[in-house]
């Protein structure tokens, strides 16, 4: 296990589902934290119990990230609180079950602001102060859904592939400078993020799922070894090189069949 005292860190989405517990793993390891989401009073909980049980400093920042002033903001703000902040985990994120022309401009905005764009800048950001500092760690949340395309999830499984590929060169151009890039790509996992979807899970679906706390075990203690990429699963890293390695129409239709509401 690795300590973590006296470092701080800053995680989106930290008010449920892996965000959450990934705040919770760092702070049982001695990791002082700022989290954000958009639900202060859940935060103010979660920072609470976190303070109580583990003696660490744990400060609330309440921001949305569909807003584009926000990760300008976020940023700011976090430096107020915390000069040096030594890892950056950008777990927020949200996927809509729907054909996309049966969507709003404004989910599909929403969804390509937190997904992609203020993803991006949060990584730009603190990466370069890392970077001058010689030292740091980001934690990138991507998805299975990165390695196919997925009817339904077209903008959520697109902007997962983004966070991929973006996050796996920048680890890349990063190496030699002491901060390295993550990323994350868990399977079906038991958070909210179905239900902000509006996707009833499948008796399928299920039998796949994993714990969010499982999965932020593996998320940090991957990013801690530093590795490019993890998939948490051996049935969700075979499934998503079987995906890849299929031509592209035969992965779509498989992926349309099992994204699909049961009826």
């Amino acid at each position: 296990m690795f300590d973590l005292t006296g470092k701080v860190a800053f995680v989106t989405g930290a008010s449920s589902g892996i965000g959450m517990h990934i705040a919770r793993i760092l702070a049982e390891r001695g990791c002082d934290l700022i989290i954000t989401a958009r639900r202060k009073d859940r935060l103010e909980k979660i920072a609470g119990e976190l303070q109580s049980a583990h003696k660490v400093r744990v400060d609330v920042i309440e921001a949305d990230l569909a807003m584009q002033d926000a990760p300008a903001k976020l940023y700011r703000d976090a430096r107020a609180l915390r000069e040096d902040i030594d890892i950056l985990v950008n777990n927020a994120g949200f996927g809509k079950q729907n054909n996309v022309v049966d969507q709003t401009l404004e989910e599909i905005r929403a969804m390509i602001q937190v997904n992609i764009t203020s993803l991006t800048e949060l990584t730009w950001l603190f990466a370069a102060d890392m970077k001058a500092r010689g030292n740091g760690r980001i934690l990138q949340l991507s998805s299975i859904g990165a390695f196919q395309p997925s009817p339904v999830y077209a903008v959520y499984s697109a902007a997962k592939s983004y966070v991929l590929s973006f996050s796996y060169a920048m680890n890349h151009e990063l190496k030699g400078t002491g901060v390295s890039v993550t990323t994350l790509c868990p399977g079906i996992t038991e958070t909210e993020f179905h239900d902000v979807a509006g996707h009833e899970k499948t008796g399928f679906m299920k039998s796949f799922s994993m714990t969010a706390r499982k999965v932020a075990l593996i998320g940090v203690n991957s990013m801690m070894k530093r590795k490019a990429m993890v998939i948490p699963g051996f049935s969700n890293a075979f499934n998503s090189w079987l995906m890849e390695s299929m031509p592209r129409a035969f992965s779509t239709a498989i992926a349309a069949s099992l994204m699909k509401k049961e009826h």
